[in-house]
Formats: C-alpha cells, sequence, structure tokens
C-alpha cells in the first residue's frame, strides 16, 4: 500500500514540509559522497529559509501549548489512561521547552560567515564548483568522517524543531480513523455537513498504478484516482479503486 497525504490548511502543509526537508536531510547526510553532501547542505539551507518565511518556530510552540491543554482536559474523563496522558503530556513539556529555550531557529547557522557565503552560491546553477568557491571544494575533499562530523554539527542545533515538529506529527496521525472505501469509477466524494479535518491520509494498493487527486473543505471531501505515464498530463481513471481513507484531526 501506498500512503498520499493531504493537509487540510497552511499550518499542516508547512509543517509536512519540514518533515519532507528534513527526512531528505538525514538521508543524505549520513552518506560519504561530496554529491550527497551537496544535496545535504542545500537541503539544509532550504530549512533555514522555510522556518524564517512561515516562522515555524512560533507556529510548532503554538500547536504544543494548545495539544498540551485538550490532554489535560481529557485527562479528567472517565475511562481514560491516565498513564499515556501523562506520558504524552511529559514528552509535549519536554518538546515545548527544548524549542522555547533554542531562541531562532538556526541562528548559529546564520552567524556562521562560511556558510552565509554558500548559502548565497548553491541555490545558483553551478554556482557552487570549485571555479566559483574554492572553499567549499577544499571541503568536500576532506576525509567522509570529517564532513560528516560538520554536517552533523550544522544539524544539531535544529534538532528540538525536528523532535518538536515530529511528536505534533504523530499526535495527528495516530488521531485518524482509518477505513476502507472504494472509489467508483475512480472518484470518491463524502459530505461532511460543516465538519473540518486537519489532515487526509490515503493508501492505495500499487498494483493499481494510479495516485489520489485530493480537495477537502468543510463540507466535502474529494478523491479521485489518475494515472501518470509520464508524457501527457495526468489521466483520471474510469475503474473502480478500493482505497483506504483516514481523517485526521485533534
Amino acid at each position: 500500500m501506498i500512503l498520499y497525504e493531504y493537509p487540510c490548511n497552511e499550518r499542516v502543509r508547512t509543517l509536512l514540509r519540514v518533515e519532507y526537508l528534513f527526512d531528505r536531510l538525514f538521508f543524505f547526510a549520513r552518506g560519504e559522497d561530496p554529491h550527497y553532501h551537496q544535496i545535504a547542505m542545500a537541503t539544509l539551507f532550504d530549512l533555514l529559509d522555510i522556518c524564517e518565511r512561515a516562522d515555524v518556530r512560533t507556529a510548532v510552540l503554538q500547536d504544543l501549548d494548545r495539544h498540551r491543554s485538550a490532554l489535560s482536559a481529557l485527562r479528567e474523563h472517565p475511562g481514560v489512561d491516565v498513564t499515556t496522558v501523562d506520558g504524552l503530556l511529559a514528552d509535549i513539556q519536554a518538546a515545548s521547552a527544548a524549542l522555547a529555550g533554542q531562541g531562532r531557529i538556526g541562528q548559529s547557522l546564520r552567524d556562521n560567515e562560511w556558510l552565509s557565503s554558500l548559502r548565497g552560491r548553491i541555490t545558483v546553477p553551478g554556482g557552487s564548483s570549485p571555479i566559483d568557491l574554492p572553499s567549499y571544494y577544499a571541503w568536500q575533499i576532506k576525509a567522509p568522517e570529517t564532513r560528516v562530523q560538520d554536517i552533523q554539527g550544522w544539524i544539531e542545533p535544529m534538532m528540538c524543531l525536528h523532535r518538536a515538529m515530529a511528536l505534533i506529527l504523530k499526535l495527528l496521525r495516530d488521531a485518524g480513523d482509518a477505513r476502507d472505501h472504494q472509489a467508483s469509477q475512480g472518484a470518491y466524494q463524502e459530505m461532511l455537513g460543516g465538519k473540518t479535518f486537519q489532515l487526509l491520509r490515503v493508501w492505495v494498493d500499487r498494483a493499481y498504478g494510479v495516485f489520489p487527486e485530493i480537495s477537502a473543505n468543510k463540507y466535502v471531501i474529494w478523491v479521485r484516482f489518475s494515472a501518470q505515464d509520464n508524457v501527457v498530463k495526468p489521466q483520471s481513471v474510469t475503474r473502480d479503486v478500493a482505497f483506504r481513507l483516514a481523517r485526521c484531526n485533534l
């Protein structure tokens, strides 16, 4: 089964984008080849850019505070596993305290003059070549373990954001109730009657060779399956498609 996710608001969309960048950063940072580390550095700068534009730190702290209040209220309900709730509250408190004490995300990277000069050139096509940035080339030909250690040191100041964001997305995903559905002739529609969700998750069997195009508002969820042949634009399928849908909200 292949999982596709659709954010229902801009805050969740930003969190998913940041999560994607962190996953890519961790993957390429583990490699030893300089080409891997080139992508890792570009991704690190992408993270700095998105955190600056969207003020991700403030949004995450607000989300953590909202979840803490909701869980504290839930703790008083009969039948609730207090031990589990207390564990989640402790995780939220730890993540919130670490992020709040960090200050501006990635400030140490911005203060690094060499990284700042590299940041301004690495997005220029060919701008990070040895003829343009000999100092970067000198770093790239260092021992792999040295480069890995450097990158890990540059990532570390952003890890408090990653841990807090990962906790929020885990809580949101775990709140979803996945159910099986069928898209008749490739289309599925569900009326909501004013109920809103933060995240939709769709699983579809790889054997179908299709992907979902999803849209949602407070009135309706719409899922339409299409196929892609890499030549023409995606074409809507006209056969029935079985899939699983989770509506997530906290």
